[in-house]
């Protein structure tokens, strides 16, 4: 992922000022984040990519693919990873040592070598989303192999990491296809600093990895009323203050370093506020990394071998650990019930690493349920049903509350298309809750045509025959700027079924943040829509039963994974779905083509709505009653809508009530309008 993001230019001087503002506060932003971040290249000495046989430049951070996409077909293959990759430390500009990640690739024998100009390499910090990518640019054409018959190899060791840091790294070969992707995909977990590779590195000295207090301590021999302890221990050079303790922080001492190599501290204590015989002493350094968390160290000491206690002093001491133990176990009975239920799966200091399915339901119980608001295209027909089958899977899986204009489109068609957004968005943003981005054919074209200006909009089938309308075109234009000022990111997510779209369909804007690959990453995307963490120190915390090996076992999962495929092998047998999708002339109307889809058959009717009249029988006692069955057979679409019109002069309570009785198990959407008074009671219309 490029760590800077490149718009299209827009026509004209006021547009291209707008597009020269915009992209100032994207680099801005992410200017602001590299700041914060450790994730970068050593620049000396100056990296050198030229072989023999072969002239090669390297670039930094300068990785646009304008001018390096090309038909799928044009493209090399990906590369190969040449040996495994590793983590270990060396010299910086500074002369300090850093850690670092060591990278090997090859260019594959068969895969083109000859019209490969370049390769790439994106590494993403998953924790803060920043990215730094390095290119390696040809200067001539190169043959298969090297001259002694062995495969181009190319290596990059100078990125520099965090220790219990997780990277995500991507190679790619130049240049592109426009489709798809041949690239090689790592994720690398970086040891901590107790690992013997980086514990020699700054970052971890300053985080006090390799001190070594060397603490003792004195007592003085003859016996008394008063204990006089005295602590020694060697000070570390990247941390000034320490706190020495004896027992508990009621007796500790502050003491500053003050370029000295080691340090005495002295305690004098009566001797009834030490246990018999046994102290402990603690030592809580101050590293720079760290500050107050850093690892401190501790001793027991048995100062009876040196000291000798008054013989009244443990009769005495008894009696006072015994009523401390008494009123520090009921103390302890009292929170265990009080804290019985409230023990969330996701507690850090549970051992459990894998929730059973069962269990799901657990976060939304302890928790405020969460809320997501669902983005997208209507591309096609079975996309449409892909994403109803995604959402039905988060509601009755995952216990994830769902947010669609399909779902709502009552108080949609109340306050208008833009008004909703902008609701939604701002109660979002008020919460922890999120904003789910699906990526599709149909975004990357109408994202494309708002980048480009253009004056015809990007209008499909499905937007004509939506109630709604185009939804994604408002809210591209209210959710971008969004994006772009909040500088968190925490509120957004974007996704895209792999099956069915790529990541070319991301628009660029997006770019800067973590894009989930739908069902491969639904467990990632799951943990990040209740903001917990799936990797944790020494563990992974797992969710049974929503993986992509093992969602499609529930119903819900087992008819998402069902519509995926059936659109897949529609895509397959129709390669121009899409410009099929496409209207010409938004002002004539649309033809609607009948089209036999593989496991499912979608019509859609091409005659007139049809108008019914349905008399009621008028009772005279009690209120009147209208019973209208609806019944849809299989090649009938057409949606009804039931208008009451009663009389002025009417008493008493109506009801209407329909019950639409449908043949197919394709899902539908059915819109009831109130009911009117037109001061006629002869008829009902229903059309």
């Amino acid at each position: 992922m490029p760590a800077h993001v490149l718009l299209p230019a827009f026509e004209g001087p006021a547009k291209h000022f707008s597009r020269r503002m915009d992209l100032y506060g994207v680099w801005l932003i992410i200017f602001g984040l590299t700041l914060t971040s450790t994730l970068r290249v050593l620049e000396w000495p100056p990296l050198n990519c030229t072989q023999q046989d072969l002239q090669c430049s390297v670039q930094i951070n300068n990785c646009s693919d304008e001018g390096w996409i090309k038909p799928r077909h044009k493209a090399p293959n990906g590369p190969l990873w040449h040996s495994q990759q590793n983590v270990f430390v060396r010299r910086g500009e500074s002369d300090d040592l850093l850690p670092v990640i060591s990278l090997s690739w090859s260019l594959q024998v068969n895969g083109g070598a000859v019209g490969i100009r370049g390769t790439e390499v994106h590494v993403i910090e998953e924790a803060s989303n920043q990215s730094i990518c390095v290119r390696y640019i040809f200067h001539n054409k190169i043959p298969n192999m090297m001259t002694n018959w062995s495969p181009w190899t190319f290596s990059l060791d100078r990125v520099v990491v965090d220790p219990e840091n997780k990277y995500s790294v991507s190679v790619y070969n130049l240049p592109k296809p426009d489709l798809g992707n041949y690239k090689l995909d790592k994720i690398l977990t970086i040891p901590g600093c107790k690992d013997p590779r980086i514990k020699a590195a700054k970052v971890c000295l300053e985080n006090g990895s390799l001190w070594d207090p060397q603490l003792s301590w004195t007592v003085p021999v003859d016996g008394g009323e008063r204990l006089i302890i005295t602590v020694g221990f060697n000070t570390a050079e990247f941390s000034e203050e320490y706190q020495i303790s004896i027992q508990n922080t009621q007796h500790s001492q502050h003491v500053m370093r003050e370029n000295r190599t080691s340090l005495n501290v002295t305690f004098e204590l009566d001797v009834w506020q030490l246990p018999p015989c046994e102290m402990l002493i603690v030592i809580q350094p101050f590293f720079i990394r760290c500050k107050s968390n850093c690892l401190h160290h501790q001793t027991k000491c048995n100062y009876c071998s040196y000291y000798q206690r008054p013989p009244t002093y443990s009769r005495s001491l008894m009696i006072k650990a015994l009523l401390g133990l008494i009123m520090a176990g009921g103390f302890l009975i009292y929170l265990l019930q009080k804290t019985f239920h409230t023990v969330s799966f996701l507690d850090p200091g549970s051992q459990l690493q894998t929730t059973p399915r069962g269990e799901l339901e657990g976060v939304q119980l302890q928790e405020r349920k969460r809320k997501v608001l669902i983005i997208y295209s209507l591309d096609h027909p079975l996309y449409i049903e892909i994403v109803l089958k995604l959402c039905a899977f988060l509601m009755a899986k995952c216990g994830i509350e769902v947010v669609l204009d399909l779902l709502d489109s009552a108080q949609l068609g109340i306050v208008g298309s833009v008004q909703w957004l902008d609701w939604q968005r701002e109660q979002i943003v008020k919460s922890s809750d999120k904003i789910l981005i699906l990526c599709s054919r149909g975004v990357r074209a109408k994202w494309r045509a708002m980048c480009d200006g253009a004056e015809t909009r990007v209008i499909l089938r499905e937007d004509v025959r939506s109630p709604m309308g185009d939804m994604l075109t408002p809210a591209l234009s209210l959710l971008v700027p969004s994006f772009v000022r909040s500088g968190t990111f925490q509120n957004y997510m974007v996704a895209y079924f792999e099956d069915v779209c790529s990541e070319e369909d991301v628009p660029s804007p997006f770019n800067i943040i973590v894009r989930y690959k739908l069902m491969k990453h639904f467990e990632e995307l799951f943990f990040r829509l209740l903001d917990k963490e799936k990797h944790e120190p020494g563990r992974v915390n797992r969710i049974e039963g929503i993986t992509e090996d093992e969602y499609f076992h529930c119903p819900s999962g087992k008819a998402l994974r069902d519509t995926v495929d059936a659109f897949h092998a529609y895509q397959l047998e129709h390669p121009n779905w899409f410009e099929d999708e496409l209207v010409k002339d938004t002002d004539a109307d649309v033809e609607v083509e009948e089209s036999s889809l593989e496991h499912h058959a979608i019509e859609q009717p091409t005659e007139s709505p049809i108008i019914r009249q349905s008399v009621p029988e008028c009772i005279e006692e009690g209120p009147s009653t209208l019973i209208n069955d609806v019944t849809l057979s299989e090649r009938d679409h057409t949606v009804y809508s039931a208008t009451l019109h009663m009389t002025e002069g009417l008493k008493g309570p109506t009801s209407n009530e329909s019950k639409p009785f449908p043949i197919l198990d394709h899902t539908h959407i059915y819109v009831s309008h109130p009911a009117e008074q037109d001061g006629s009671c002869n008829s009902v219309l229903v059309g």
